[in-house]
């Protein structure tokens, strides 16, 4: 099956990768842009940006949380959309790892299709799917990479091509904890 990339998502992604993770989003704080000054002291090459990325998703196709978080700051921010229970600002590299570790209970594949970097950001394209549970995803999505002055992902952001097929898929197969250990 081939995948035609939506002109709007790929448009949106290279917004958010230009304005910062809030763009489109109303009623946000600002977030703190990096200095021009500083993104020419940034010591890691755009080839070496997007190879990060690909040792993310090598690594996730194993199954290998360990190399997840060798690409990764111990303070990583994730924001994966949506209105469903894995949705949200993941903090930090345990609660992004403990996130994968749920994708891949439902065997979420990806396919990336296309790689491209700045001076501070990668945006990648790809095919992400499920193989088991209730229901299915089949979509393409736009993640857009943030990395530290040390060549590690700092920050991610995530654009699902069909957030209602995700948000359907996930109230589907994964639970919210009961009340009240879901508000500790």
């Amino acid at each position: 099956m081939k995948y035609r990339i939506a002109p709007c998502l790929l448009a949106f992604a290279f917004l958010v990768a230009a304005c910062g993770q809030n763009a489109g989003r109303t009623g946000s704080a600002p977030v703190a842009m990096t200095p021009v000054a500083a993104v020419s002291e940034r010591p890691l090459s755009k080839a070496a940006k997007i190879k990060a990325v690909n040792r993310f998703f090598t690594a996730y196709a194993a199954g290998d949380m360990d190399g997840i978080r060798a690409v990764l700051t111990e303070d990583v921010q994730w924001t994966i959309p949506g209105h469903h229970p894995l949705s949200g600002t993941k903090r930090g590299v345990d609660e992004v790892v403990a996130f994968f570790t749920q994708l891949g209970k439902g065997g979420f594949q990806a396919e990336p299709m296309f790689l491209e970097a700045n001076a501070d950001y990668v945006v990648d394209i790809h095919r992400g799917w499920t193989t088991k549970g209730n229901g299915k995803v089949d979509t393409m999505w736009a993640l857009v990479w943030h990395f530290n002055r040390e060549g590690k992902i700092d920050r991610v952001f995530n654009l699902s091509g069909d957030q209602h097929q995700m948000d359907a898929y996930v109230w589907g197969n994964y639970t919210l904890k009961p009340i009240p250990g879901r508000l500790q």
